[in-house]
């Protein structure tokens, strides 16, 4: 049946070469499809699409490591040495005398002090002239001057100085209304001195106001 089947199988296969077996040029085939389909699954691609290898000795730097170790043991034994050094000196008195006598010198101090004197002698000098210089100015013919002006102001003015503050003071005494006093009447001359001229008497009030127009 195998056999049967097979070969009406490969009658009718149809090459798309010319063959003058058909049986053999379908074992062919397939034998070149089946190595096809096989490199095409093992085939590896162009672009390398994988990440990047990792590498030890660029995440984990030894040399790095070791150099700071050295560093840090390096100052731990300093700060040892320091250490025993400081506590020798606190149970003792130490080797080394940190007294300095040395006097500070220096090769210009003459000229400096010189310099100073002069400068000191100029300023007491000037001060001396401004002390004894006499003022341009008289603040005492100032405060008479504005006195006598005050006393000019007080003459000519409407209303007595301050005259607001008086005011305001509360006024205990009930204030009575002056009284103008009248002049009394003068008798008349006889008629028979007609040469006398009789004066004409002025109320008080207009030689007040005559008094002010002459003022201002």
């Amino acid at each position: 049946m195998h056999s049967q089947g097979h070969t009406k199988m490969f009658r009718s296969y149809q090459s798309v070469l010319p063959s003058s077996n058909k049986l053999l040029q379908m074992r062919w085939d397939q034998t070149y499809y089946k190595e096809h389909r096989r490199l095409v699954k093992e085939a590896q691609p162009m672009v390398d699409t994988k990440a990047p290898a990792t590498y030890m000795h660029l995440h984990l730097k030894l040399k790095k490591l070791q150099l700071e170790e050295e560093r840090l043991a390096t100052i731990e034994r300093d700060n040892r040495i320091l250490l025993e050094k400081m506590s020798y000196i606190m149970r003792t008195r130490g080797r080394v005398d940190n007294r300095n006598n040395y006097e500070y010198k220096s090769l210009n101090r003459e000229k400096r002090q010189r310099e100073l004197l002069r400068v000191t002698k100029e300023n007491q000098a000037i001060l001396k002239r401004i002390m004894l210089r006499k003022p341009e100015y008289s603040a005492q013919k100032w405060q008479n001057e504005w006195e006598e002006n005050q006393a000019f102001m007080d003459s000519i003015s409407h209303f007595p100085k301050d005259w607001w503050l008086e005011e305001k003071q509360p006024t205990t005494e009930p204030t009575q209304p002056q009284q103008t006093k009248l002049p009394k009447p003068q008798p008349t001359p006889p008629a028979d001195t007609p040469d006398k001229k009789v004066k004409p008497v002025t109320p008080p009030i207009a030689q007040d106001r005559k008094s002010d127009d002459m003022l201002i």
